[in-house]
């Protein structure tokens, strides 16, 4: 039986993602996991490995707009709709939501797919929220809440959010191709040389293999979908890997599958899942894992909320604008991942003092003081 384009892609999806999913089980990637590893201990391997994952992204997907081969101005993250708020309030929402539900969205999938019913429970809630964010009951605070604060950027002469575009509107530099290069180079190596530049980092095969694996694999995303899936005739929209409204379509196509058409997002879903049950199985550590207690189940179901609600917003997670969207040097990305990076590390120095039985209001306080935004814990 002969594929159609829409599912040839799905297909060169799911089979990148099965690699993906087997990897960051083999090597446990999380983005949770490197900002609490930073956070709490002052350990940075693991934040060097999702900042070597970015760099690779951008020289990879940089390279592919230079030859040609994709038109990154055609993805959702550097349209002309500029919605500040969405990045900074959705990527703040799902920062929190990630530590309360223990991993992104990517690392969710992961840990389905080696046995972790927390994490089918968080998945489950994570993509009804998502879903009902983009077409259902939460659907009207986004549109009359959050995205009326949009700013159309052509009303202002600027014709997308990439870095580049804002930095020749500021300076007016006439070669834009040039600017964009010089920009790609600039971001993508910095983000590799920041990785690399630990004798620690550089002997942990398992993190910087990680880094580089998960980097080319959101290439090799927007690769599939840009070059092999083009088609006048049966277009496909240009996308690489992000886990927060694909798990809502997944749902949604699993509930209504014979009148709904698979894509590149809902395969990579199964595909993720898929590559680290396998690992899982082949090395022995597929193992069931469920609730400890009551408000173990409460907080991630929370946080769960919050990542579905906060990722939609923000049009994505850690890995979707963390990864795939900074590969395309759009100032939101940037504003996403900052956000999500400050909301769980906040999360993190709060969950910390509560832990002392402080108040709320006063963990609350001591954690903003240790990150220099209030006064110092001794003045409170």
């Amino acid at each position: 039986m002969e594929l159609t384009n829409v599912q040839n892609v799905a297909l060169w999806g799911f089979l990148i993602a099965i690699v993906f999913g087997a990897i960051a089980n083999m090597t446990n990637f999380c983005t949770m996991g490197a900002v609490s590893d930073w956070v709490n201990m002052g350990d940075k391997n693991r934040l060097r490995a999702w900042f070597l994952a970015i760099g690779v992204a951008i020289v990879g997907a940089q390279s592919l707009q230079a030859l040609g081969y994709i038109d990154l101005n055609k993805s959702i993250y550097l349209t002309s709709n500029f919605s500040w708020l969405g990045y900074l309030l959705g990527g703040f929402l799902f920062g929190i939501g990630m530590t309360l539900g223990s991993g992104c969205g990517q690392r969710t999938l992961v840990r389905v797919g080696s046995g972790n019913l927390k994490s089918l429970v968080v998945m489950l809630v994570l993509g009804l929220t998502a879903y009902m964010t983009l077409r259902g009951l939460f659907a009207p605070v986004r549109i009359n809440g959050i995205e009326v604060t949009n700013v159309d950027l052509t009303t202002r002469n600027i014709p997308d959010q990439g870095i580049a575009t804002f930095i020749q509107a500021a300076i007016g530099i006439a070669d834009m191709k040039m600017l964009q290069q010089i920009v790609a180079a600039v971001a993508g190596l910095g983000f590799i040389v920041f990785a690399l530049a630990s004798i620690d980092f550089l002997k942990s095969f398992r993190n910087w293999f990680a880094g580089l694996s998960i980097g080319l694999c959101v290439v090799a995303g927007w690769y599939v979908t840009g070059k092999l899936g083009f088609d006048e005739f049966e277009p496909v929209r240009l996308e690489s890997y992000t886990f927060v409204s694909p798990v809502g379509e997944t749902l949604n196509y699993l509930m209504t599958f014979t009148g709904s058409t698979i894509n590149f997002g809902i395969a990579a879903v199964f595909g993720i899942i898929l590559g680290s049950f396998l690992y899982s199985v082949m090395s022995g550590n597929f193992r069931i894992e469920t609730f400890s207690t009551r408000g173990d189940m409460i907080a991630h179901i929370i946080g769960a909320m919050l990542m579905g609600f906060g990722g939609v917003l923000s049009l994505g997670c850690t890995i979707g604008q963390g990864v795939t969207g900074m590969s395309t040097l759009a100032l939101g990305s940037v504003m996403t991942l900052s956000a999500i990076i400050f909301g769980s590390a906040l999360t993190m120095k709060a969950q910390y003092y509560l832990l002392d039985e402080q108040g709320f209001l006063r963990a609350l306080r001591m954690a903003l003081a240790d990150m220099r935004l209030m006064p110092s814990a001794s003045k409170l």
